[in-house]
Parts: C-alpha cells; structure tokens; sequence
C-alpha cells in the first residue's frame, strides 16, 4: 500500500492509529511519509504533493497494489496540471498492466475525474488512511465493503430505503463530491460520459447550495446525459435555518428531478460518514430500484487479483 497526500494535511494522532491499525493487520506502508507532510493548509508544498503522483507514473517506482489517499479537504486542483497523464496510462492501462487500487473520496473526485478523463484509468471512492482508518473504531462496514469490492469482479450493494423510482438502467458509474463535480464543469477534467449512473454526496452545504450546484450540471448539459442519479448521504444539509421556510434538501431533489428528466434514487450508504461502501468510479453498473429499494452491482474495475 502507497500513501499519497494531495489535499489538506492530517491530524498526526489519527494517522498514527491508522498506520499501527494497518500495520498490525499485515500491511506494508510505502511513502508514509507524506501522511505528516504539513504546509500551510495542506499536505505539503504543491511541488511535494504532485511528487506523489510523478513517483507513481515512474517505472523506477515498484507498483503498489492499493494507492490511499490520506485525507479530502482541499488542494488537489492545483497539482492537476503537473500530473503526466501519459505515462500513468501507459503504464497502468496497457493491454497487461497492473492497475493499483486508487482509492478516496471528498476533494479525491477531483483526481476521479482528472485520472479517468486524461489517463483512462479506473478509479475507487471509498476509504482514507486518517479519515477511516484512523477513527477510534474503524466502521466494520466500512472495512467489509472495501477489501470485499476490491477482491471481487463483480459486486452488489443494496440499499434500503423503500420506494424509490422504477429504474432498471446499465452505465458508467462515476460521481463523488458535488461540489467538487461543479467546480471541474466545463474544464479539461470533466469527462463527457453519456449515459452514465451518477453518484453524489455532500457535507455542511445547505440546501440552496446544492441545488445552484445541481442546476451548474443541469445548465451545462451534464444531467441530462445520465441515466440514473444516486444520493449518498449530504451531511448537514438539512440543519434549521429559518429562512429557508420549509425548503428542503428533498425540495432540492424534487426540483432537479422535475427540470432534468432524470430519476433520482436516494440511500446509497456513502459519503462524509462512518459507514461508506466503495464505488469504482469508471467501471460498468446496473441500478434496479423500486418499491424495495435499490440494487447497484458493478464490474469492470481493478481487482487484487489483477492489480
């Protein structure tokens, strides 16, 4: 396993507490550390955190089998441009090559985004060193998802939430953090997927926010191209504010949907919480919901086994 750092720095007492929880469970830690790199609000100077991704695109550099970032917050977008995209796909997406697990989530989508489009690589939302495997109790269910999925060709993940829209759809799966998806909209990083399953989540932004961000996507045309939107969980969203007099996070929904023409599923277990499935963001999907919930099941992705 190879750490990166490409957003904002970590609490060291979280990262010690991932570290020896990994290590004790058999795992070899490469580039550890990049975890206490501290710098301003980041993870380092830009020059150090775009290192993470330069020493990975060399063939000089062993490949790991899982790449984790340490934690979201801010400061991918600037290391975007420094990444060499070409080499990362010449060397992981040729007919033979070993892919790594590249898994995070939050300011991460921007790398989900930035490797899928440039590099055509298949990526992971899904856990962090100090964000996950640093908690006091690591989430079981978290843990569980993630080694399964990732040693799995193929994998469902039910959700619960009864009656949800009649939709039974195939397509590319991709999504992550809205913000971040509406910050990337009309820029060189956006990937013009047709027909895709759209992932979404969200932390501490109210409801009106998300919804200009959501109209953002509407409005350049990205929406309507998808096939299904699936929401994970927006923390904090719904926190009382009077002035919103009973506009909702679901009156945001209910909105998109309508302008749109998109069905929108809600319950994916994921986002800024303790128990997150992992999703492969650029591998095929199906999505079936109904009156009993949803089935979202996955293939075509990176695996242990063939990374």
């Amino acid at each position: 396993m190879r750490l990166v750092a490409p957003s904002g720095y970590a609490d060291l007492a979280r990262v010690a507490r991932a570290v020896a929880y990994l290590r004790a469970r058999g795992h070899h830690l490469a580039a550890a550390g990049a975890a206490s790199r501290k710098f301003e609000r980041f993870a380092g100077t830009d020059t150090e955190r775009l290192s993470d991704w330069l020493d990975l695109a060399n063939p000089a550099v062993a490949v790991p089998d899982i790449v984790m970032a340490v934690r979201g917050g801010y400061g991918v977008v600037r290391v975007l441009d420094g990444i060499d995209y070409g080499a990362l796909r010449e060397r992981f997406t040729a007919p033979g090559a070993r892919c790594p697990i590249i898994t995070g989530y939050s300011d991460i989508t921007a790398l989900h985004l930035a490797l899928y489009q440039k590099a055509g690589m298949v990526t992971f939302a899904g856990p962090m060193l100090a964000s996950n495997f640093g908690a006091d109790i690591v989430s079981r269910f978290t843990e569980t998802h993630f080694w399964s999925l990732i040693q799995s060709s193929r994998y469902t993940i039910d959700g619960t939430l009864p009656d949800q829209p009649h939709v039974d759809v195939e397509g590319i799966l991709w999504g992550g953090n809205l913000a971040t998806l509406g910050a990337f909209a009309g820029t060189p990083y956006m990937p013009p997927i047709e027909g895709g399953i759209l992932f979404l989540e969200d932390v501490h932004e109210q409801p009106y926010r998300i919804e200009r961000v959501l109209y953002q996507l509407h409005l350049c045309g990205i929406l309507k191209r998808q096939r299904a939107i699936v929401l994970g969980h927006f923390t904090g969203a719904d926190g009382a504010q009077d002035y919103n007099n009973g506009y909702t996070l679901a009156t945001t929904m209910a909105q998109i949907g309508a302008v749109s023409g998109v069905p929108i599923v809600w319950g994916l277990p994921f986002g800024h919480v303790d128990d997150i499935v992992t999703l492969p963001f650029g591998a095929t999907a199906r999505l079936q919901s109904g009156s009993h919930g949803f089935t979202l099941t996955v293939s075509d992705y990176p695996t242990l086994s063939t990374s």
